[in-house]
């Protein structure tokens, strides 16, 4: 293990809070992962048990009904909302946000993306949670999905700290191009550090071969044997 990825796991060791006796059922941790839609059904379970896995006390699943009839199958640990809507549906993305919002005051943080599909109801309620996130300054990852939300509005996260983009080759090309980033020719440090600046500080891991994390300022970098 490299002498970087040391430090980094240092760093997230002294983040995690010890397990103590006064503690109660979620001060260890409230993750929300909103994402899951008709057709995608096993990213956000994967994503709402990795962070179960790592910790946290509480688990939430925020998706439409038909992917929390499934969900609820996967596992009885997770807290399934079907509160998210796809088209055609009577409901504006206001209202269908506006519960998911009342939310946001019991969450440490949010995972949102993983199966949310494009559907443009799903993407304009996600964007009006972003944003009200952001206001109560909640820690934001977003994945899958959620990026292509971000490539046709890069505003929403754009000088936010508290946010991490995870893009894999294609996503990050997209998110790229859409604010002006040349990354031709470019797998590694440099473009994904531009990225970043670009968006304001927003933390970018680009995922590859070799993983490259960057808030515009600091550089990490990860490979497949975790170096």
């Amino acid at each position: 293990m490299s002498p970087a990825t040391k430090e980094l796991l240092k760093k997230v060791r002294m983040m995690v809070p010890p397990m103590l006796e006064k503690f109660h059922k979620g001060m260890l941790g409230r993750v929300a992962v909103i994402g899951g839609s008709e057709n995608y059904t096993g990213a956000p379970y994967f994503s709402a048990m990795a962070s179960a896995r790592l910790g946290a006390d509480l688990s939430h699943v925020i998706c439409t009904p038909p992917a929390a009839n499934v969900i609820k199958t996967y596992s009885p640990n997770l807290m399934v909302h079907p509160i998210m809507r796809e088209t055609p549906s009577s409901n504006s993305a206001s209202s269908v946000a506006s519960p998911v919002i009342a939310m946001l005051t019991h969450l440490h943080s949010l995972v949102i993306g993983p199966g949310l599909g494009r559907d443009e109801l799903m993407q304009a309620t996600v964007a009006e949670v972003i944003t009200a996130a952001r206001e109560k300054k909640i820690p934001l990852v977003l994945d899958a999905d959620a990026l292509w939300l971000i490539q046709q509005k890069p505003d929403l996260v754009r000088g936010y700290k508290e946010c991490v983009l995870t893009p894999n080759v294609m996503e990050f090309g997209r998110l790229a191009q859409a604010v002006g980033v040349d990354t031709e020719g470019d797998t590694g440090r440099k473009g994904c550090q531009a990225l970043a600046n670009a968006l304001g500080g927003v933390m970018v891991v680009r995922k590859g071969g070799v993983d490259w994390i960057s808030d515009g300022t600091d550089e990490r970098t990860v490979t497949g044997d975790g170096e």
